[in-house]
């Protein structure tokens, strides 16, 4: 039984270390004017393969995701969020 049990151990631990960390970005969208354009930009990410978490803010106009970059990019991402009537940039530097 304790063999068992550190094998699991061992299994899990070495599938933790080989997941790909979650990477954020953040994008300027235009054309949000409401929470409704917050509803329309999450349900458009959430078929958006590896999109962990979406955050949107329509009065500073940014959308920022949590994905994994083994399943999709920051370019998929912008152009998923353009697709739903949203033109999105990804932010680069320190802005």
């Amino acid at each position: 039984m304790h063999k068992w049990i550190l094998a699991l151990v061992a299994a899990l631990s070495v599938g933790a270390a080989l997941a790909t960390p979650a990477t954020v970005v953040m994008l300027d969208a235009e054309n949000m004017t409401c929470p409704a354009c917050g509803i329309t930009i999450r349900k458009a990410l959430e078929k958006v393969p590896g999109v962990a978490d979406v955050k949107v803010d329509t009065r500073a106009k940014t959308v920022t995701v949590t994905f994994e970059s083994s399943q999709t990019d920051a370019a998929g991402i912008a152009r998923a969020v353009t697709e739903a009537g949203f033109p999105a940039m990804v932010r680069t530097g320190g802005e």
